[in-house]
């Protein structure tokens, strides 16, 4: 039987999910806790909770994420598996200290997307294959960036789902912490407490022999190293790194310590991406949203690098751009014409 914590706080996760949310943040207030649903860039308050009982669905939430309870001070982060409507989905938790004495904790919600391939995700067919194509270099770094909720753990994870299953690659990855389970691949969890570092697990993964090494999350220098390191050993490395765009992820990259030299010899493809709503067909009333790709790769990526050195600005053609990808994408009824509008106007 269900406390009346655990209902609470399974209860909130259905209607997020319900209602296509991708984060819920729960955060203290001088009176209470406010409850807020992020859904595509959109985020906006829900409910409130009182004191007592925002502390206890928190700690509850920590307790599914296997973290210390008792620890307030400083920030955790970790995920759970839940079923929701039959369906698995993942939640990825991250919990921040605040100054009023309380715990904020913003909850990333993830439903396993396991049969969706590239196809399925991507707005144009033709994205989806070169993504399918690049995926299958031998060695070298592969890059999802774009803003938070974007879909890139997503497409990672759909790209590694076709290089398991169509290449029969043997993939291992180091995440932190592991957002959804896959059995086709061999998943490592960073756990600093027991000495498994992002170094220490390349190193040791490096000794397994995988054809393709996954790093979660490019967050500070020391991945970003690490990133590069594995990809000169002669493996395909994929990740992600927060960038806007496809051009400003060579200069985040830079920011982070790594050489153009090196961007130059390791990068194979950078790819951002954005959600838009989009129509698979003209008798389509409501749109479903898919991702839209601007891929950076091949002389392309060489003049960006070049022109980035140089500290010159660079520009992808006009069609392979966000702004031109949408604009065909209105013309040929594929994509609403009032979110082109709304881009145009937010540029």
């Amino acid at each position: 039987m269900q406390s009346i914590i655990e209902r609470r706080c399974v209860d909130l996760l259905h209607d997020a999910a319900k209602n296509d949310t991708t984060d819920i943040h729960i955060k203290p207030e001088p009176s209470c806790y406010t409850v807020s649903y992020r859904s595509f860039q959109n985020l906006r308050q829900v409910t409130q909770l009182p004191f007592d009982l925002g502390d206890r669905m928190i700690a509850y939430f920590k307790y599914l994420s296997l973290l210390d309870m008792s620890e307030r001070r400083k920030p955790q982060t970790g995920s759970f598996e839940l079923s929701i409507n039959e369906q698995s989905h993942y939640f990825r938790i991250s919990t921040l200290p605040s100054v009023l004495t309380k715990e904020s904790i913003v909850i990333r919600i993830m439903a396993d997307d396991n049969a969706q391939s590239i196809h399925q995700l991507a707005a144009f067919r033709d994205s989806a294959r070169l993504l399918e194509k690049l995926a299958e270099a031998s060695q070298g770094l592969i890059l999802l960036t774009g803003p938070t909720g974007c879909g890139k753990s997503t497409t990672l994870y759909a790209l590694l789902k076709h290089c398991a299953e169509k290449l029969n690659r043997n993939i291992i990855t180091l995440e932190d912490p592991v957002e959804r389970k896959n059995q086709a691949i061999l998943q490592i969890q960073v756990n600093e407490k027991a000495g498994l570092s992002y170094a220490a697990g390349l190193k040791a993964i490096l000794r397994h022999d995988p054809d393709i090494i996954m790093i979660g999350e490019i967050r500070d220098a020391e991945t970003a190293q690490i990133a590069v390191r594995a990809a000169l050993t002669g493996h395909l490395v994929f990740s992600t790194i927060h960038a806007r765009h496809s051009v400003g992820c060579l200069h985040r990259l830079h920011d982070l310590g790594v050489s153009f030299e090196d961007m130059s010899q390791t990068l194979v493809a950078v790819s951002a991406q954005k959600i838009i709503p989009t129509f698979s067909d003209s008798k389509q009333s409501e749109p479903c949203h898919r991702a839209l790709y601007e891929i950076l790769e091949g002389e392309r990526l060489q003049d960006a690098l070049l022109s980035a050195s140089l500290k010159k600005p660079y520009a992808l053609p006009d069609s392979l751009s966000f702004s031109g990808q949408i604009r065909e994408g209105v013309k040929i009824g594929a994509i609403q014409a009032s979110y082109a509008l709304r881009q145009d106007s937010s540029s």
